[in-house]
């Protein structure tokens, strides 16, 4: 079963440049196959990356809702299996799956419970997932995606992102999630982060290393220049590298 990790926060907190050099990190460290999983609503892995995503998961299972999609002679189950395999972007270094816009009004259950499984089998096909989630966690939450083994949770440098990064690890226990690792990353910083101290010592969450304010993450951005492509002496680069050879050991 592949190792399942993911990366949660609250939106401007860099949270999918995080995942999107995770995954760089473990394609040059040829750690194995990679699965992305965009599991945020606000999807756009798929920018930070460099690929197109014509398909979304959130589409196929609303499709799912009006019988007429289902053509004669297939099952839905067969038609939702087809339509989600549809929806893998394959790369040579990775592959995708966008999750897409929230669920609509409806009950989804017999859906998201194929979802589920698909997700199961497919990832038995890969060494690592990686998972680009919101800070609600919703398809972690609703056991979609299941024994998620680590959890990097993302805060920009300020009191605010740390308090959201907090609640983040409180819905983990409420929920009994049960991720065994769990490390806060604060990023986007500027000077000496002391004054966070008391703050960042409050979530109960082990931190896994501070990012810098990179200059060039700008102006990529700008420019629509995926960050996947940041050159390697690039602070946020070796600030990311540094945390997870430290972290995934």
């Amino acid at each position: 079963m592949a190792i399942r990790i993911a990366v949660a926060g609250k939106g401007g907190t860099g949270k999918t440049t995080f995942a999107a050099l995770m995954i760089r990190y473990l394609i040059e460290n040829r750690r194995g196959s990679i699965l992305a999983v965009d599991a945020d609503p606000n999807a756009n892995l798929n920018e930070a990356l460099g690929v197109t995503v014509e398909r979304v998961i959130a589409d196929i299972l609303d499709a799912t809702k009006n019988p007429r999609t289902v053509p004669q002679g297939m099952s839905k189950d067969m038609f939702i299996q087809y339509q989600l395999a549809q929806a893998l972007v394959e790369t040579k270094g990775f592959d995708l799956l966008t999750m897409g816009r929230p669920q609509g009004p409806g009950c989804y259950c017999y859906p998201n419970d194929l979802l589920r499984k698909h997700l199961e089998t497919l990832s038995a096909n890969y060494d690592y997932m990686i998972i680009d989630s919101e800070a609600g966690l919703e398809h972690i939450s609703r056991r979609i995606i299941q024994d998620v083994g680590f959890l990097f949770v993302i805060s920009d440098a300020s009191v605010r992102g740390i308090r959201s990064a907090g609640r983040v690890r409180e819905l983990v226990q409420e929920l009994q999630l049960g991720i065994p690792k769990m490390y806060l990353v604060v990023t986007k910083i500027t000077g000496d982060p002391g004054p966070l101290k008391e703050e960042i010592e409050r979530t109960g969450l082990p931190v896994a290393g501070f990012v810098p304010y990179d200059e060039q993450v700008v102006t990529f951005d700008a420019h629509g220049r995926p960050l996947f492509e940041l050159p390697s002496d690039s602070p946020i680069v070796q600030a990311v590298t540094s945390i997870l050879n430290k972290c995934l050991i």
